[in-house]
């Protein structure tokens, strides 16, 4: 009976998404729906691409396992992303009127800066679809009681969410988030009243997580426990920011005012609704310690199938794993989009294709989003890292390569081409010399390779100037032409 209303679901939702294809008509509407959405639905946008796979199983099983220390990067970190995104650079990068994130690093810098931010960006979106995917792959499999193998649920699962992708683009992504929105919402406050009392109550659970030190946020002790857990925190908090899906969710609202109370709001909503599948999981160690227990060891992503399959009735089950596809399939398909999006539009348009029409682009971008959605399963069939591992890594790439040419691109006029490069391979070249030299150090690697970023674009951008500031005007007519038009770096 789970499975069926499971199947019914994914066809409503392919059907959804398929009705909103009818809206795309170009490019724009496909990449950030013709930036016409309003407020419920940025907010619904933001917050169900964030609230994915990691949240619901990987988030819990950690809290489990760790307490609130070991989820200082999601949620605390993701949801401050979020609210720093709105209130900081949606209202500057809304006036921009840019297609991608990478337009933003050719107009401020040139091409070369562009080509490279393009690379690191897409490569950071890989093991946060794949953690999707593979998800997906455990909720089929669950659900089927183990009919459906994993890697089957996979290929299934995938292929669903590339369904309604390719066809809708942005339009469907933000149809289905608001709909995924409201069932996730809805569903883990039912469910939470229902377990709270096999649980002995919300403040039991509470108290006794107390007890066990599992509120906890801060760290004991010195630097040695103090710099991971800056570098944790930093990695989604910063790391995260200069990311295509964060872009796209902020440049598709109606106007300035919605980007900014779209992504705060959503990020706000995030936080709150991200304790819950914590909750949920350590009152299953309180309603049955033994089996609970024993999950912790073995997989603790399981916890919260297994109790829902085994200890609340058909209705609460049909809810919670309609919340759990909700979530990772309004996650999946908005990274699936992204970095094909931009490949398209930052590498074959500028450095393959000149003179592609704007049809041609969109049938580009939705090849390239098959061809990327196929590497993504490949990943996620051969990757033994866990879900929550797999979404926290994709961060550092960016964290250490694009977060400062952004941020101080914004907000500091000096900032120039060569403290552009400079940044990035600082940046890159002492994260990366890191995490082969001296991995097990208390000193993150991409602590080093933010803070070499952050002196690369300093000292590049104060030395004497051998690079052209500006090399690549953004010749678009639709876009400004400088970065005083753009009204940055005043």
């Amino acid at each position: 009976m789970l499975t069926w209303f499971v199947v019914l679901y994914l066809l409503v939702s392919i059907g959804i998404g398929l009705y909103a294809s009818t809206r795309v008509h170009n490019s724009r509407d496909f990449v950030v729906a013709g930036r016409n959405l309003p407020l419920p639905i940025v907010t619904a946008t933001v917050f169900a691409t964030w609230f994915g796979a990691e949240t619901v199983l990987g988030i819990s099983a950690t809290f489990v396992k760790e307490g609130l220390g070991g989820v200082v990067a999601d949620p605390f970190g993701a949801s401050m992303c979020l609210i720093i995104a709105g209130l900081f650079f949606a209202p500057l990068l809304y006036r921009m009127n840019l297609l991608t994130i990478g337009d933003y690093y050719r107009v401020r810098y040139n091409r070369v800066v562009e080509l490279i931010m393009t690379v690191c960006i897409m490569i950071s979106y890989l093991g946060w679809v794949s953690a999707q995917v593979v998800a997906l792959g455990l909720v089929f499999n669950v659900v089927s009681d183990g009919a459906v193998t994993q890697q089957a649920g996979m290929v299934i699962g995938i292929s669903v969410v590339l369904t309604y992708t390719i066809f809708g683009g942005m339009w469907s992504v933000a149809l289905l988030d608001f709909v995924q929105m409201t069932v996730i919402m809805a569903a883990l406050l039912l469910i939470g009243v229902l377990i709270s009392g096999d649980a002995g109550g919300v403040g039991h659970v509470v108290s006794h997580a107390q007890a066990a030190g599992k509120l906890n946020l801060l760290p004991a002790g010195g630097m040695e426990v103090w710099i991971p857990f800056i570098g944790a925190a930093l990695t989604m908090m910063l790391g995260s920011i200069p990311q295509q899906d964060v872009f796209q969710r902020m440049t598709s609202a109606k106007d300035e005012k919605t980007a900014v109370r779209g992504s705060v709001t959503g990020g706000v909503l995030y936080f709150g609704f991200a304790f819950i599948p914590m909750f949920l999981a350590y009152a299953a160690t309180l309603i049955d310690p033994k089996v609970f227990g024993n999950l912790i060891e073995s997989d603790s992503q399981m916890i919260l199938p297994s109790l829902i399959l085994n200890h609340t009735p058909l209705v609460a089950q049909v809810l919670f794993f309609g919340a759990l596809l909700s979530a990772i399939m309004s996650t999946a398909s908005a990274t699936l989009l992204a970095p094909s999006v931009m490949f398209t539009e930052n590498i074959l348009k500028h450095f393959a294709f000149r003179q592609m029409s704007d049809r041609q682009m969109l049938r580009t971008m939705r090849i390239i989003l098959l061809t990327f959605g196929g590497m993504v399963l490949w990943f996620a069939l051969h990757s033994e890292s866990s879900i929550f591992h797999m979404v926290e890594n994709a961060y550092k790439i960016t964290l250490v390569g694009a977060f400062v040419p952004l941020a101080f691109g914004l907000y500091w006029k000096r900032a120039n081409n060569q403290g552009a490069f400079l940044s990035i391979a600082l940046g890159l070249g002492s994260w990366m010399l890191m995490e082969v030299l001296q991995p097990d150090t208390y000193w993150p690697p991409q602590l080093v390779g933010l803070l070499m970023s952050f002196s690369g674009m300093l000292a590049g951008s104060l030395l004497p100037n051998f690079i052209g500031r500006y090399a690549e005007p953004h010749r678009n007519p639709q876009h400004p032409t400088s970065p005083g038009e753009m009204g940055i770096g005043d």
